[in-house]
C-alpha cells in the first residue's frame, strides 16, 4: 500500500510538472536587417503582438547589451507581429515585408510555429538581400521612415 501511494504521487507530481512546462513561455530571437543594405539596426525597442490582437508588448521584449534581442512570448501564441522604433521609441521604422503595399503600416503577421521550428526570414520589399534563419530566430527588414511615408497634413 505505501508504494502505490508513492507511486501516485509521484504520478500527480509528473502530470503537473508536465502541464507547467506545456504552460511555460516561449522565447525568440529577433534580429533586425537594413533593409537596403542588410547591415544589422539597433532600435530603440520593439512593438511585439500576437494572434491578431491590437495589444503591443514592448515589456516583452529584452535588447542585451551587446545588441541580441529576444522577445519571451505566452506559449499559446499562434502568431507575431513584430515592428522597430528608433528616435527614442517616437518613430517606427517602415518594415519591409510591407514596403510596396498601399498600406505600409499593417501587421504581417507570421508563424510562431514555424520562426520555433525552421526560423523565418521576412520578405524584403526594400532591396534583395539573402538571409537565413536558425531554428527560433525571426529576421526582419525596416527602413527609415522619409517624406513619402509622412501623413498628409
Amino acid at each position: 500500500m505505501p508504494a502505490l501511494r508513492a507511486y501516485l504521487g509521484l504520478s500527480c507530481l509528473i502530470a503537473v510538472s508536465a502541464a507547467l512546462l506545456a504552460q511555460s513561455p516561449t522565447t525568440i530571437s529577433i534580429r533586425l536587417r537594413d533593409g537596403r543594405t542588410g547591415l544589422p539596426v539597433n532600435a530603440s525597442n520593439f512593438l511585439v503582438r500576437v494572434d491578431h490582437d491590437e495589444t503591443m508588448h514592448n515589456e516583452w521584449v529584452k535588447i542585451a547589451d551587446d545588441g541580441s534581442v529576444t522577445v519571451t512570448i505566452p506559449a499559446d501564441a499562434k502568431v507575431i507581429s513584430v515592428k522597430a522604433t528608433y528616435s527614442n521609441g517616437m518613430e517606427t521604422f517602415i518594415n519591409c515585408d510591407a514596403a510596396r503595399e498601399s498600406d505600409k503600416e499593417r501587421n504581417i503577421w507570421y508563424s510562431i510555429a514555424t520562426i520555433l521550428s525552421t526560423g523565418i526570414v521576412a520578405p524584403d520589399e526594400c532591396a534583395r538581400t539573402a538571409f537565413s534563419a536558425k531554428p527560433g530566430e525571426f529576421t526582419f527588414f525596416v527602413r527609415k521612415r522619409d517624406w513619402r511615408d509622412r501623413p498628409e497634413d
